[in-house]
């Protein structure tokens, strides 16, 4: 074969490559094996930190199950508060679980128009039962019973508890999506986190509570009743709800009168209109704050704008206390709400341990002015993601009940100081570090 070079280009016979292009292609092939290199070495650090993740989780995952197989319930102590008025309206506060739970069935069979009543979990238990009964009882008697309950927060109750309520009550189990494109919608993951009853539009229930024997006694949460025209508003949170997501056919057509109360307001999550106005209430509370925020919350996940409103805060002179479950019923929560701890220590901040059970409260008091009922945890999934709602209550004398409770939960807990924490053992350090970036998933 002869090849002549005849200014930059090679012959062949029947064939001519120019030079030029020769190079590029060889530059190409260079080009391409390099970054095919640094493809597959991303693809392995991307493996290697979710697997990391995975082993690491699966981990906590299988000591928390050895844990509370050998944990034994305990008693945690509870305090009884009086009814606080507050403007046209009289609110109650319930921190244990029997308690609200005899209080919500007796505002049950006290009904005589409506009952609207909404849990992300309700267990097929003593409990659970009991509120079915009741609920079936007001049906008979021609009460107007509506009940809506989420479908992911009950995958684990049996299907045959949640298909046998009493035909005469109007029941909704709401599906995140519930078309396959729906699941192409980031919106459409929202859950329905919300807790409410409200009887005739007069009376009503909101807080942390779900319904299940287990939060009736070996759970600490914390609940509110409000009797007075506030309930209307709530009313009016469920039946859009219900109108909204419920069966087209069987719509909510009774309206309770609505009006504005400076002194109690209501905000409400709305994932798929992107509205998430209790994470901006907090913050905006917080950044008022001059003396004192007492915060409880069941999984501490904040934000970047949320975590430097309570830093700033504290490194203003603000009291600031953040009381958590010690050990809650999520040990990969409890791990990602750990590496939050050491930048609100070197801000000034206290952070308390709850040890007495499980602390599902999410409450908010400050300076003896405002605070905050509601079921928005402080985490990524509440704050803009699921469907939930709080209370904002204006009132000193109110505010005076919360720092009680407060006090009550903070009597006997553990206390983190920035020294202790800082030289915990490398491995728990390293593990933290590990389930850091699923902070943003939770």
């Amino acid at each position: 074969m002869n090849i002549q070079k005849r200014g930059m280009k090679f012959t062949k016979p029947g064939h001519n490559v120019p030079l030029k292009k020769i190079q590029q292609n060889l530059q190409f092939l260079k080009f391409w094996q390099k970054n095919f290199s640094a493809t597959i070495l991303i693809r392995n650090i991307i493996i290697s930190i979710f697997s990391a993740q995975i082993i690491t989780a699966t981990i906590l995952l299988v000591i928390s199950a050895i844990r509370d197989r050998n944990k034994k319930q305990r008693s945690f102590p509870s305090i009884e508060l009086k009814e606080v008025q507050v403007g046209a309206n009289r609110l109650q506060i319930y921190g244990y679980g029997e308690d609200l739970y005899k209080a919500m069935l007796e505002a049950i069979d006290s009904a005589q128009e409506s009952i609207y009543i909404e849990s992300y979990i309700w267990k097929d238990d003593e409990a659970g039962w009991d509120f079915k009964t009741h609920l079936a009882h007001k049906a008979a008697e021609g009460v107007e019973v509506y009940v809506i309950f989420d479908r992911i927060g009950n995958l684990v109750v049996p299907r045959d508890f949640k298909t046998s309520f009493d035909p005469a009550i109007h029941l909704m189990e709401y599906r995140a999506f519930g078309l396959y494109r729906h699941m192409l919608d980031p919106r459409r993951y929202a859950l329905d986190h919300r807790k409410l009853l409200i009887v005739d539009g007069k009376t009503s229930f909101i807080g942390g509570y779900n319904i299940g024997s287990l939060y009736a006694s070996s759970w600490r949460d914390t609940h509110l009743r409000i009797q007075g025209p506030a309930s209307a508003e709530i009313a009016r949170s469920f039946t859009d709800f219900w109108n909204r997501f419920g069966p087209k056919n069987e719509p909510i057509k009774r309206q309770y009168q609505r009006r504005f109360d400076p002194l109690i307001n209501l905000h409400g999550n709305d994932a798929l209109r992107l509205t998430f106005p209790i994470r901006d209430m907090y913050i905006e509370a917080i950044n008022r704050a001059e003396h004192s925020i007492y915060l409880s919350n069941a999984y501490f996940v904040p934000d970047g704008s949320l975590l430097d409103s309570l830093k700033a805060a504290s490194q203003r002179g603000v009291d600031v206390r953040i009381l958590v479950p010690w050990t809650s019923n999520h040990v990969v929560a409890d791990w990602i709400s750990h590496s939050y701890f050491s930048e609100c220590l070197d801000a000034g901040i206290h952070i308390l341990g709850y040890r007495h059970a499980m602390l599902h409260a999410k409450t908010c008091t400050i300076d003896g002015q405002w605070s905050t009922i509601g079921t928005a945890n402080l985490d990524r999934l509440s704050s803009i993601g699921n469907y939930e709602i709080n209370v904002e209550i204006y009132s000193s004398e109110f505010a005076q009940q919360m720092e009680r409770l407060f006090a009550c939960d903070t009597a006997d807990v553990i206390e983190l100081t920035a020294d202790r924490w800082h030289h915990r053992p490398w491995y728990t350090k390293l593990s933290e570090h590990i389930l850091t970036p699923l902070r943003f998933m939770m």
